[in-house]
């Protein structure tokens, strides 16, 4: 028998410890090289590892809920009598970064431990698709199978040409112009549970681990932090939504339009005059760091928890492009596959709830920013205009502001502007 110790490895974000949320591997379990081994959280972005030999679960030597460090025994796979792996722990190939095709490794060492976004595989997906043979992991023959994509005709750039995760989202991104960007699909809706019966004392205890811990941390941190305070602004989008109904009917086949790629525009022309919503923070060194470019994040709920993509320069955008990207982000948010790099570096955060938004709300600032604008509900008002009374579409935007940084005039001016543009869609056009 031969035993070969898996350490937990570089996953190429320079952390020194991740915590581990999901097991996909029971000890006495037989695995493949290959087979996925178990989730990492690394700051708010979920990785999968894979097994990098084939054989059967001996132990585990951290649990769900537990910060692994860089370098620490993860698990003992016995391999079967066959050569144990060299003691120096393989680099891993970053999702973010493909590594160049590398010299298939010798008969008796296993394959580098390759790390992925994580993917649900169900068994009637891990086949290989397509007429021929397909080299790639299971997770990515599951997308594949699941987009319908036939591997022949995607490059790998994993050894021996294997596909990886990477290369599947670069394929994607190539094939599908901008102007055909599919919007995510709709999330689907939990099943309502049944009513407890009478007398029911049960208490259902849930852990607080991976991103729902993050969350927790951060949200405390930012409100025990950061002076909070929140203005609250009426819009009447009457104009706006009859605007958005026409562009969308009229453009086909391009990215909907919803109301987020208008608030956006309309956040960057207020940002233009008022720059300093548009910042960080750093009190260690007492410096306001105002930016040029504006990079958006967009708050997104996922099964996961509340992840904030980013739409980076955002300025730089028209309507239909920040739809696309909108879309692409939220999909990749919701599938659990935005890497770090996606998931940091704004300036300003916009937080939407669509049709459960609610008459006014209270958004929590996401530090080391200085600001962020919430959507609320649009809802059909009587109004009087010019003397008359009339239904109208309104809607408010409650934002919330650092007031360290943010003055009250400041911040008014600012959803003042922001007003004015969504109020006038036709400037937001040109």
């Amino acid at each position: 028998m031969s035993n070969f110790v898996f350490k937990l490895p570089d996953v190429g974000e320079g952390i020194a410890q991740a915590e581990i949320v999901a097991w996909h591997a029971e000890i006495g379990q037989e695995i493949q090289e290959d087979d996925p081994l178990v989730d990492v959280m690394t700051d708010k972005a979920t990785v999968e590892i894979t097994s990098p030999v084939s054989g059967r679960i001996l132990s585990r030597h951290a649990e769900v809920g537990v910060m692994a460090s860089i370098g620490s025994e993860l698990v003992v796979i016995d391999t079967g009598g066959k050569p144990e792996a060299p003691a120096a722990e393989p680099a891993p190939v970053p999702t973010s970064a493909p590594a160049k095709p590398a010299k298939a490794p010798a008969k008796a060492a296993p394959a580098p431990a390759r790390v992925a976004a994580p993917v649900v595989v169900s068994p009637s997906a891990a086949a290989p698709v397509g007429s021929g043979k397909v080299l790639a992991a299971p997770a990515v023959r599951a997308r594949l199978a699941a987009l319908g994509l036939d591997g022949s005709t995607i490059r790998g750039s994993g050894p021996e040409g294997r596909i990886e995760h990477a290369d599947l989202d670069d394929y994607l991104t190539r094939s599908q112009p901008q102007s055909q960007a599919v919007p995510p699909a709709p999330t689907a809706r939990p099943p309502v549970p049944p009513p407890p019966a009478a007398g029911d004392e049960g208490i259902e205890d849930i852990k607080v681990i991976g991103l729902r811990r993050q969350i927790a941390e951060r949200m405390l941190e930012a409100k025990r932090s950061v002076p909070h305070f929140t203005y609250v602004e009426e819009i009447d989008v009457t104009a706006l939504e009859a605007a958005r109904a026409e562009i969308n009917t009229a453009a086909v086949g391009w990215p909907k339009l919803t109301l987020l790629p208008f608030l956006i525009k309309a956040m960057v022309r207020g940002i233009a005059q008022h720059p300093i919503v548009n910042a960080r923070y750093d009190a260690d060194a007492a410096v306001i760091h105002r930016y040029n470019a504006v990079h958006i994040g967009v708050a997104t709920q996922t099964p996961r928890g509340l992840v904030v993509p980013v739409i980076r320069h955002a300025e730089l955008l028209t309507l239909h492009q920040l739809a696309a990207e909108i879309a692409k982000l939220s999909e990749l948010a919701r599938a659990g596959k935005a890497s770090r790099e996606v998931l940091t570096g704004s300036t300003i955060t916009v937080s939407s709830l669509g049709a459960l938004g609610g008459i006014a709300a209270t958004p929590i600032i996401n530090p080391p920013e200085v600001a962020i604008v919430g959507v609320n509900k649009i809802v059909e008002r009587p109004v009087v205009k010019d003397g008359q009374i009339v239904v109208a579409k309104l809607m408010n935007l409650s934002s919330s502001f650092d007031h360290r940084i943010v003055d009250g005039f400041d911040a008014a001016a600012f959803i003042k502007t922001v007003k004015g543009e969504l109020e006038a869609p036709v400037r937001l056009m040109v």
